[in-house]
């Protein structure tokens, strides 16, 4: 079986910690809720990620070298 999460075009995906977390959604002043979803079962998702984390996931970007957007994990 493939580890799709392995692949190398699939970007890094790491669950944020609560004291992070906090720090983005006030620089934001958006709700944990606000943020957009993924769904548990995304075969990229890290294997410790749970229905209500935060996920941060790292592009490459041509414009910015790098872009970082957030997930949260759904059901």
């Amino acid at each position: 079986m493939v580890d799709v999460s392995q692949h190398d075009l699939v970007p890094e995906h790491t669950v944020l910690d609560e004291d992070v977390l906090n720090e983005v959604l006030e620089e934001y002043d958006i709700d944990r809720t606000d943020l957009p979803k993924i769904e548990r079962n995304d075969p990229a998702l890290p294997d410790d990620a749970e229905i209500g984390d935060v996920i941060k996931i790292v592009r490459d970007s041509r414009t910015t070298d790098q872009a970082v957007v957030y997930r949260l994990v759904v059901e």
